[in-house]
């Protein structure tokens, strides 16, 4: 087992205050990275604190930049966004603030492409029901809302 060196808290403050301004991050993980550097409970919150009021750590700030990256870059649904940002430890108020900022024209446009591009690929499958099921499933699987896939299927 590998002994973690306790840093102490001054250098630990310079080492997350860049690993925090270097792209944006939740509680969570700049939790676990301060404990890593072998940091108490008491040091630990007085530093997530300290980044809080330096405004180097904003979780608000966080849900919508990965909700808006997610969805731009990798083609992800609300259900899939929230999902993940809920894996986080994200507070619900975030998650809805982020996922509000999705615009809903985008959102459409997307699942709308998403879906046929996934029928082409499937120009081979004759059976209907086989090909909607497919199709069905991909767009769960990115994480779009049952309600809207079955208005684009059906």
């Amino acid at each position: 087992m590998t002994q973690i060196l306790n840093i102490g808290p001054d250098k630990a403050f310079q080492k997350i205050r860049q690993f925090c301004a270097y792209q944006e991050r939740n509680h969570h993980e700049v939790k676990e990275k301060l404990y890593s550097f072998g940091l108490y409970k008491d040091q630990v919150e007085a530093l997530i604190s300290k980044l809080i009021e330096e405004n180097f750590l904003n979780e608000e700030r966080y849900a919508i930049a990965y909700a808006g990256g997610k969805f731009r870059m990798k083609d992800w649904g609300k259900n899939k966004i929230k999902y993940r940002l809920k894996q986080q430890q994200v507070s619900d108020y975030c998650i809805k603030k982020a996922l509000k900022l999705i615009d809903e024209e985008e959102y459409e446009q997307k699942l709308k492409k998403l879906f046929n591009i996934k029928e082409k690929t499937l120009k081979s499958e004759k059976n209907i029901f086989v090909k909607r099921k497919k199709i069905q499933q991909y767009l769960m699987q990115k994480g779009y809302e049952p309600s809207r896939i079955s208005e684009l299927v059906l």
